[in-house]
């Protein structure tokens, strides 16, 4: 078996993670390194945990930045049933983001 030649695995995609916070109003926004994507990444997102039920939307997505929105609910007990009060913005929400490059 000869071992002549060169072999070259392409590169993987560009992978980038961020951790943020978000504000008073449930948002947060995650800029992205200077030239890391040429257009949208693909990107995932988790928020860390936190009492009551918490929802995120990716509101924005650029080359550059990822605006996330985070809302959450409380868990109430009525006659021993739980429900979800109303949703309102979640301020203080640790949000975990990874970029992918398409």
């Amino acid at each position: 078996m000869t071992t002549r030649g060169d072999y070259h695995a392409p590169p993987g995609p560009r992978i980038e993670r961020a951790t943020a916070v978000t504000d008073a109003s449930g948002n947060v926004t995650v800029n992205w390194p200077a030239g890391a994507f040429s257009g949208p990444p693909v990107v995932t997102v988790a928020i860390q945990g936190a009492t009551g039920f918490r929802s995120h939307t990716i509101t924005a997505n650029s080359a550059t930045s990822t605006t996330v929105n985070v809302v959450g609910a409380p868990v109430v007990s009525l006659l021993g049933i739980q429900i979800l009060a109303a949703s309102v913005p979640a301020p203080g929400v640790t949000v975990h983001a990874h970029a992918v490059a398409p």
